[in-house]
């Protein structure tokens, strides 16, 4: 499929078109919907073979806009009702939570969806699903620690690794989304101490991305980092000479498991049909679409996110990093707990 890519300003921010047709209306039914017009903050090449396969299964042409979440949200506000956007797609639970809230997602029924995604990965009311499941993980200098010493999230709050933890900014969607998940595990004040204790244990300020803090965990900058799984596999499959220096140095810990314990912590890449989707249907079939088999194998093996479909199999990265337990607490509760989240950081002095 040939994609043409056109960068403009909205609001002051670049968002690139792929546009394999024109954005428009169309009928209603799938049969007479030949497009679907796709808002997408997923940056990432590979889902190029999710909408491949969707266009040679269903006919429906896919027209996409990618930028950042926020952005993605402001311009469909902004469109109103004569949004031509059917499907936003977006990573972690907090941003569909939010788009929920401003009324952008239309609830959906789809008896496939409800069976194939866990009840724990989607909005209980049907207004967003997720598609894959990303671990917040930690990463551990192998010179320095013994993984014997890891054991649980909470954990890593003990005065045992002042000065040696590594995170990104408290602005990074994925942390405030760990911290909700702690508020909703633990309730406010148990939480608010983990993240004094976190924050207190810091290696240096928050800089950099998830990869970033990887990196500085093998240079000793830190001895122990948190971040999503996906970076190390990315590393991991990289024939640059210092990933593969920095896969040596560093190793990977699944916390919260055994007995008595609720699992890793995951987040989800999802979406939902919008409001004033003109292609209603072939939203729906789009979304059903990436809860099939093959898309749910193109998450794993493409961008080295987990399933979230049980009995697919995941790539041969993932698999060498071992099985692990996940905590099923639903994640609409990120969103909910979000903005507590960023009020724990705030008066922690996590910037």
């Amino acid at each position: 499929m040939n994609i043409n890519r056109r960068v403009f300003l909205f609001g002051g921010t670049a968002i690139t078109a792929i546009t394999l047709g024109q954005l428009g209306k169309s009928q209603p039914s799938l049969a007479q919907s030949r497009r679907m017009n796709l808002y997408s903050s997923r940056h990432y090449d590979t889902d190029q073979s999710l909408y491949d396969t969707f266009q040679s299964d269903s006919g429906a042409r896919v027209n996409m806009i990618e930028a950042g979440a926020g952005e993605l949200m402001e311009r469909i506000k902004s469109e109103g009702r004569n949004s031509p956007a059917d499907v936003l797609l977006t990573v972690d639970a907090g941003n569909l939570w939010r788009a929920q809230q401003d009324g952008l997602f239309q609830a959906v029924d789809s008896d496939f969806l409800n069976e194939k995604i866990p009840a724990s990965r989607r909005d209980p009311d049907g207004f967003w699903y997720g598609f894959s499941e990303r671990a917040r993980v930690i990463f551990y200098n192998k010179a320095n620690v013994d993984p014997s010493e890891l054991s649980t999230y909470e954990a890593l709050a003990d005065r045992k690794w002042r000065g040696k933890i590594l995170l990104r900014s408290s602005t990074n969607i994925y942390n405030k989304s760990l911290v909700a998940s702690r508020i909703a595990i633990h309730g406010e004040d148990t939480a608010e101490d983990w993240v004094k204790g976190i924050f207190a244990n810091f290696a240096r300020p928050p800089e950099g991305n998830d990869t970033a803090q990887i990196k500085a965990c093998a240079a000793g900058i830190g001895d122990i980092a948190i971040a999503n799984s996906y970076y190390f596999a990315r590393l991991a499959r990289s024939s640059d000479p210092a990933d593969r220096d920095v896969i040596d140095k560093v190793g990977i810990f699944f916390p919260n498991q055994g007995a008595g314990e609720r699992g890793t912590h995951v987040n989800i890449s999802g979406g939902g049909v919008l409001k004033n989707s003109p292609n209603r249907a072939a939203a729906i079939a789009f979304l059903e679409h990436l809860a099939k088999p093959v898309s749910q194998r193109l998450f794993s093996d493409g961008n080295n996110e987990y399933p979230v479909v049980k009995d697919v199999e995941w790539s041969d990265t993932l698999m060498s990093f071992g099985r692990f337990n996940i905590d099923n607490l639903n994640v609409a509760e990120y969103g909910k707990n979000q903005l507590e989240a960023v009020q724990m950081m705030d008066r922690a002095g996590w910037t």
